[in-house]
């Protein structure tokens, strides 16, 4: 099993006033070369969005974009037609493809909005653009709930991208041990601390606290508190 660490004050970050980004990986004016990606996970940012502002229209292509709310509203609009809030207990999913444009806007005069922003790797390029906006059913707390899928492998309720990639949340609680097992023999996982503290594979992780496996068809999550835990299982050779 190998094991890569990235602390939680270790991302890039940025404060453009109306936005606080913190970047896991490679992203904007953040370069790190050790940092580029993680097999087919590209990007991972921890977003906090002022009141009334955002991301005006901008494009994209080739990429599969996941946003999981936090807290709060986030106003999506797209070149497809497509108007949406997206707020928790919520995903959307953009598959770019041969382009798209968008803006991403907090939808609330008064309150922040916080938000993960995850890009994966396209399985091939030029996919027909689509978006994709899922409510996900109730999770039960200490078993990991699959929240993306592959297309056609995932429900009603889970969002699907062009990549053999699964995210799943899981909800643990204090001195509970859950074991993760990959879905292919060969991928990666990588764990994002969201809430509390964990021991993942023996190693400790706090809020924000990120960390790849490789190497391993299975491995433990130990609650050290109540805990909230983003697992991204993705591809390693891209």
């Amino acid at each position: 099993m190998n094991k890569t660490i990235h602390r939680a004050e270790s991302r890039g970050y940025a404060d453009h006033g109306w936005l606080q980004t913190h970047h896991t990986f490679s992203f904007a004016n953040y370069y790190d070369p050790r940092r580029v990606h993680f097999g087919a996970l590209r990007v991972l940012n921890d977003d906090t969005v002022a009141p009334g502002e955002g991301f005006g229209t901008h494009p994209h292509d080739n990429m599969e974009i996941v946003s999981i709310a936090l807290e709060g509203a986030l106003r999506h609009g797209d070149s497809m037609g497509n108007m949406k809030v997206l707020r928790p207990g919520e995903i959307q999913v953009m598959s770019a493809g041969t382009g798209i444009t968008h803006s991403e806007m907090n939808a609330s005069e008064t309150e922040p909005v916080k938000f993960l922003q995850i890009w994966v790797l396209t399985d091939a390029q030029n996919h027909t653009p689509r978006y994709n906006q899922v409510e996900l059913a109730p999770a039960k707390r200490n078993v990991p709930h699959v929240i993306v899928a592959p297309e056609g492998r995932g429900g009603e309720h889970v969002g699907w991208v062009h990549q053999d990639a699964w995210f799943y949340t899981l909800d643990l609680d204090k001195d509970r041990v859950v074991e993760y097992r990959m879905n292919t023999r060969g991928h990666g996982a990588y764990v994002f601390v969201i809430e509390g503290s964990v021991e993942a594979a023996g190693e400790e992780l706090g809020p924000r606290d990120g960390m790849g496996i490789t190497g391993a068809d299975e491995f433990p999550i130990k609650g050290e508190t109540d805990a909230k835990v983003l697992i991204i299982e993705v591809p390693m050779e891209v």
